[in-house]
């Protein structure tokens, strides 16, 4: 009963459904906290175009879907950086084009749309050696850079304005969370699909926010419930004739109907214990006595222009002299 989860397209499945279930809801915890969550889907459907291109020109599918998912990346931040259009309209742009592109470059390639369904929808059969050791390999870029860039990635997602007034930059590493997810949405096509990988990205992360406290907490505890819906909904088509990708998303969300009532229980438990809880001093009213420094025109620190008066940048923090003393912002 237990052999065919040891035979080799088996394992080759639950390895790269491992890694896409670590490597999405790493990069989807940034684009829920930036409120793209549909970014990936946006992606996804322009990677559609990547892969007709593979089979258009005889070249590996996986490696043209990365590249066009990247250029559909830099594109997005793009018209979003020039304010040309809004995100949603970018995201429209990217659907619509992605799939018209995709299935028009297949009909060239003399194949129907039936030739692109193992990527849209996911297919572990298809998986081949190749394929598993190019989806460890980005997920681990992916994961790497997750983790190690966390401070630079969170601060740009929470307030991407504060981010760039205290000298980081936010541009670049916009970019970077893009076309991450881009990475992400390649390393999850063989066995999520294209059209759904969106959902691994997004649904771990609202599973993990029901009970998790903080943005740590609540991105690894989302690439555990991820790792965990990836395998379950693996393993679950290794005896149901049921297509994998599908599979994976409806165990996703049953997590998060699970958790969702304990994470009402937790809540209301930690209100109970912490019923007022809150800084003594609101934030923007830390007064920092003695100061260091005696910010004015001419300092050599950043000024910025704050209500009615004026903030003063250095070593990551907005500084302001109020009456006789320093207030930290």
């Amino acid at each position: 009963m237990f052999d065919i989860l040891f035979s080799d397209f088996m394992v080759r499945a639950l390895l790269a459904g491992a890694a896409t279930g670590l490597a999405a809801p790493a990069v989807g915890t940034y684009l829920v906290q930036r409120r793209l969550s549909l970014l990936g889907d946006g992606i996804g459907h322009i990677t559609v175009t990547g892969v007709a291109l593979g089979l258009l020109t005889g070249a590996s599918p996986t490696a043209t879907a990365v590249g066009v998912a990247i250029l559909g990346a830099l594109v997005i931040e793009l018209i979003r950086a020039t304010g040309k259009a809004s995100g949603d309209v970018a995201l429209a742009l990217l659907f619509y084009g992605g799939i018209a592109g995709g299935l028009m470059i297949v009909s060239f390639a003399g194949q129907g749309a039936f030739a692109l369904q193992s990527y849209l929808f996911g297919s572990i059969v298809s998986i081949s050696d190749a394929d598993v050791w190019v989806s460890i390999a980005l997920a681990a870029v992916v994961i790497t850079l997750s983790v190690a860039l966390r401070p630079q990635l969170f601060a740009v997602a929470n307030d991407e304005d504060h981010a760039r007034t205290t000298g980081l930059r936010a541009g670049y590493y916009n970019v970077l969370i893009s076309v991450l997810a881009a990475v992400s949405v390649s390393v999850a096509m063989r066995t999520v699909g294209l059209l759904l990988v969106s959902a691994l990205m997004v649904i771990p992360v609202a599973t993990a926010q029901q009970f998790a406290k903080g943005f740590r907490a609540t991105m690894f505890a989302a690439m555990g419930a991820g790792l965990l819906a990836a395998v379950v909904g693996i393993t679950t088509t290794a005896y149901v004739d049921a297509p994998p990708g599908a599979t994976i998303v409806l165990v996703s969300l049953l997590g998060f109907a699970v958790t969702a009532p304990v994470g009402v229980l937790v809540q209301r438990r930690r209100q109970a214990r912490v019923p007022f809880e809150m800084a003594e001093e609101p934030e923007q009213q830390r007064v920092l006595e003695p100061h260091r420094h005696q910010h004015g025109p001419g300092c050599g620190h950043v000024a910025v222009e704050h209500g009615d008066h004026v903030d003063y940048i250095h070593n990551g923090h907005r500084h302001a002299v109020h009456g006789g003393h320093y207030d930290e912002h």
